[in-house]
């Protein structure tokens, strides 16, 4: 088969110039259904919200934040995020798109307002009883400011094992707080250096000598006057690589007394008796099930770094579309740096996959409304989001970093000064592969998910319960068909199936390469956990062994997620030119995605040296055909001018 005949043939009605209208069309689509909200946000003030126009020093720019944060509680989105019985409107969805746009401005403020409203709010929220209703109202408004104290130390990502304990005192009602040793000391937390007046601290809870695991204990960390409260002891974290305007301290408590009532007991309470109940029995689901609750951060913390990079696509994009270099010979012009084929291959892939990633966060956010709402109630759906946000969260955060890194070589020195808006960029950034969840942590995580939807008890299986549980889905397909929809598995199932038959321009057919390797990969995977079961098998050293093969078939999974969203909302856009030029973007991310990969399709005999040549020769094509209209690609993000405006704005 020849190169040529994997080229899909251009549309009459796909345009090869700029346009407004055509803008406009794609923004409707990248918008989803939330349009009005982000056209809301997008007319926010500039100058009010956005980045500062050059560093600043750490307590201006923190006061900056401080005073962004309080113009922010005036807009409708804050409460948005809560139930009408605390106050809020319970359009989760809609708080969550808004909170995305603040990605545009200062990440700093995003970091802040996803602090307050999403973490802290969030924890007194849905952790909280109707005792605690009361307080959401204060925290919405920005009245009472509070920090989320879960991460110690010595212990991140395992929080079961956190060394901070809550004892009841049944002599006088009383919780205490106390930090038994350094390494049990709040670590990292937002909004505890300098404005936040309570703390949501996560913590070992002791009632009668017997250990019930993490909860939640609201603590007070500063009086009404700004002071230290009794027993809390507070440090400011100092200087951090981005996000300066976030006040990020360190919590020490020692014996802290607090009312009974302040424990946040909707999945564990103590009552006038002493007496603790849960309405979970098993400690681990209990642990897993409050948790869960809190997945809107994770899901937020993606939609902020796909819109930071958005941000760096768009004034890249714009510098490299007006930056000359180079003439051709005979030419008396020189040459647009976005003419240059390495130039579209290291940006215009990137462009793609930030459409991709939109799509599929519109899908769940959309998810996670739907569970918070109780339209999706069961547990099984909780958990599926679980999954999905874990994974979505690890991909976008990974694109984020990699591609603002990717954009700030493409403009060179100019990428390298404040006022282009990269450098803010890259350093805020940096750190979202590793909050709200360490990506590693996380993809280990959604495989395991894949392997075992074990029974109903998110927690209960060691991990030795969990290979034995893998090892027994041997021979199964356990994929869950999350974007099964009709219209992607029409699509899958008439794409030809032998690999001489390979036309990498057939939608299905690159569908089916993205669902074949996941497929390969976790039944893989499970066969080599069946080792486990092995006669005096070392469980541990087993499921050790195989963490890397583990990562890469979740990956594998969040890839073809993200592929089958994209390809699905393309085939259901009913705007003829648009659904044009999405369908050559769609093309582009898969086959870029798969090109990633052309050493395992090598390698496992999926496809040919001679086919793998002509996915990459593909690619160059789809990316010169959509030169043209890069601009509007970038153009369609919808970011307000008064975001990108920098010193390369209009380069010549």
């Amino acid at each position: 088969m020849s190169i040529a005949a994997d080229v899909p043939v251009p549309s009459p009605s796909m345009p090869t110039v700029s346009s407004p209208q055509l803008v406009a069309r794609l923004r409707a689509h990248l918008d989803g259904p939330f349009g009005p909200v982000r056209d809301h946000c997008r007319g926010l003030d500039p100058v009010t919200f956005g980045p500062p126009p050059e560093p600043l020093p750490t307590e201006e720019h923190r006061a900056r934040v401080t005073a962004q944060l309080t113009a922010l509680a005036e807009q409708p989105y804050a409460a948005d995020g809560f139930p009408p019985q605390q106050g809020g409107t319970a359009r989760y969805a809609q708080a969550v798109a808004a909170f995305e746009m603040l990605g545009h401005t200062d990440l700093s403020l995003f970091v802040k307002a996803g602090v307050q409203w999403g973490l802290f709010g969030g924890a007194v929220s849905l952790l909280g009883t109707r005792r605690h209703d009361h307080l959401v109202p204060l925290i919405t408004s920005g009245e009472l400011q509070g920090c989320f104290a879960m991460t110690e130390t010595g212990h991140g990502s395992d929080v079961q094992s956190l060394l901070t304990t809550a004892t009841l005192d049944p002599a006088t009602d009383e919780i205490v707080v106390h930090t038994p040793e350094p390494a049990a000391r709040k670590d990292y937390i937002g909004n505890a250096a300098r404005d936040g007046r309570l703390a949501a601290v996560f913590a070992q809870l002791i009632v009668a000598g017997e250990s019930h695991g993490v909860h939640c204990v609201l603590v007070p960390i500063r009086e009404t006057d700004g002071t230290t409260a009794a027993g809390v002891t507070v440090e400011d974290c100092g200087a951090k690589l981005g996000l300066g305007g976030v006040d990020n301290g360190r919590l020490s408590f020692d014996h802290v007394r607090v009312p009974l009532t302040n424990l946040l007991g909707r999945y564990g309470d103590i009552d006038d008796t002493g007496t603790y109940s849960s309405p979970i029995d098993n400690p681990g689901r209990r642990f897993f099930t409050m948790l869960g609750t809190l997945v809107r951060g994770r899901i937020s913390v993606a939609g902020g770094a796909g819109a930071a990079a958005r941000s760096a696509l768009a004034v890249t994009t714009r510098y490299a579309a007006g930056r000359r270099q180079f003439a051709a010979p005979g030419a008396d012009v020189e040459t647009t740096v976005l003419d240059y084929r390495t130039y579209q291959r290291r940006l215009l892939p990137r462009i793609a996959t930030a459409y991709a990633l939109q799509v599929a966060q519109h899908e769940l956010v959309t998810a996670m409304d739907d569970v918070l709402s109780g339209r999706a109630s069961s547990e099984q759906d909780q958990r599926r989001l679980e999954t999905r946000a874990a994974g979505i969260k690890v991909l976008t955060t990974r694109h984020a970093t990699d591609t603002i890194h990717e954009c700030r070589e493409l403009c060179g020195g100019a990428g390298y000064l404040w006022a282009n808006r990269l450098a803010a960029l890259k350093a805020d950034t940096d750190i979202f592969t590793t909050f709200e969840g360490d990506n590693t942590v996380l993809l280990q995580l959604v495989a395991k998910s894949l392997l075992a939807e074990y029974q109903a008890t998110f927690g209960d299986l060691d991990t030795l319960g969990i290979v034995r549980f893998g090892a027994r889905l041997v021979g199964g397909t356990v994929i869950e068909r999350s974007s099964a929809r009709g219209i992607v598995q029409r699509l899958v199932d008439a794409a030809p199936g032998r690999e001489e038959d390979v036309t990498f321009g057939i939608r299905g057919t690159q569908l089916r390469l993205l669902r074949e390797r996941e497929e390969h990969l976790l039944e893989g995977l499970a066969r080599r956990l069946r080792r486990a079961t092995a006669p005096d098998a070392d469980a541990f050293a087993v499921f050790n062994a195989t963490q890397d093969h583990l990562v890469e078939a979740a990956a594998a999974h969040v890839e073809r997620i993200v592929a089958e969203s994209f390809a699905a909302s393309v085939e259901e856009c009913a705007d003829r030119q648009a659904k044009e030029v999405l369908a050559r973007v769609c093309d582009l991310h898969l086959l870029a995605t798969i090109e990633r990969h052309k050493a395992w399709y090598l390698e496992h005999d999926r496809l040919s040296p001679a086919r793998t040549k002509a996915l990459t020769a593909l690619v160059n094509e789809i990316c010169a055909e959509l030169r043209p209209l890069a601009t509007d690609l970038v153009d369609a993000f919808g970011i307000p001018d008064g975001l990108l405006t920098t010193e390369m704005s209009g380069t010549a």
